[in-house]
């Protein structure tokens, strides 16, 4: 089965009001009408409402960088997926490494958030991926094993709205990507975890993703690979002067 290319933008704690509008534009007119690739941008929860109207009448997905793992409550500083629902957002982002490793977020923590948004009618884009010590012990494997368990949650009826995105941890922010032969490799095993959890339709159409120092010039090597469904990209999706050519070199 064919895999639409997927190219999102993680904006982290980046842009001030104007240029996140600036920027959602830019990738609005970039895109334009293309349907033969999905793109999307996850700004801050401050900007969600600003870039929304400015991707309006685009084909451009908003996202959200992040969720809290309950509907409602007495939870300060936090937000739920409903409330992100409320503000057009599609898709959210779970378990990023920044999540996991800065924040101290727990596998236990990312099911309940996978539950929660998928059961809000929301997108999820689930983050997996190794420390340097992980890899240089030979355990990358059987870290991707234990985090991809937040899919045992996910319904036959849900499986459409799920994207898998492969971080290295040790390739975000650093300049280091994996080869494209890592990353295959890789993204194969995370595609064979997909198919032992939610069975081989799904590992057929479940996009996985890449990300780690993606740009310019080396997206069209990682996307090459049969397995790397498209890029999940940070610094780079900050210019569109950056971001465009990566958004290009999605190609179905």
């Amino acid at each position: 089965m064919s895999r639409v290319p997927y190219i999102a933008g993680n904006w982290k704690m980046h842009l001030t009001k104007r240029k996140a509008s600036s920027l959602a534009r830019d990738v609005a007119a970039h895109q334009g009408e293309n349907a033969t690739r999905k793109v999307a941008v996850f700004p801050t929860f401050l900007h969600l409402d600003y870039v929304r109207r400015n991707l309006k009448g685009s084909n451009v997905i908003l996202g959200a960088q992040n969720c809290y793992g309950k509907k409602e409550g007495a939870f300060t500083g936090e937000i739920s997926p409903y409330m992100l629902r409320d503000m057009g957002v599609k898709v959210v982002m779970i378990g990023h490494s920044e999540r996991r490793h800065v924040f101290g977020e727990t596998d236990a923590m990312m099911v309940e958030k996978v539950k929660i948004t998928l059961r809000a009618k929301l997108d999820v884009m689930l983050c997996v991926g190794e420390t340097l010590d992980e890899r240089e012990a030979g355990k990358t494997f059987a870290v991707l094993a234990r985090q991809m368990r937040a899919l045992k949650v996910v319904k036959p009826t849900q499986i459409d709205r799920i994207t898998v995105a492969y971080e290295p941890v040790w390739a975000i922010g650093t300049g280091k990507t994996a080869t494209p032969e890592m990353a295959q490799e890789a993204h194969a095993e995370c595609r064979r975890l997909v198919g032992d959890i939610l069975g081989a339709d799904a590992a057929a159409t479940i996009p996985v993703l890449y990300g780690g120092s993606v740009k310019a010039g080396n997206a069209a090597e990682l996307l090459s690979q049969p397995d790397v469904d498209g890029a999940l990209v940070g610094g780079a999706s900050l210019s569109i002067n950056d971001f465009g050519p990566i958004i290009d070199a999605a190609k179905a």
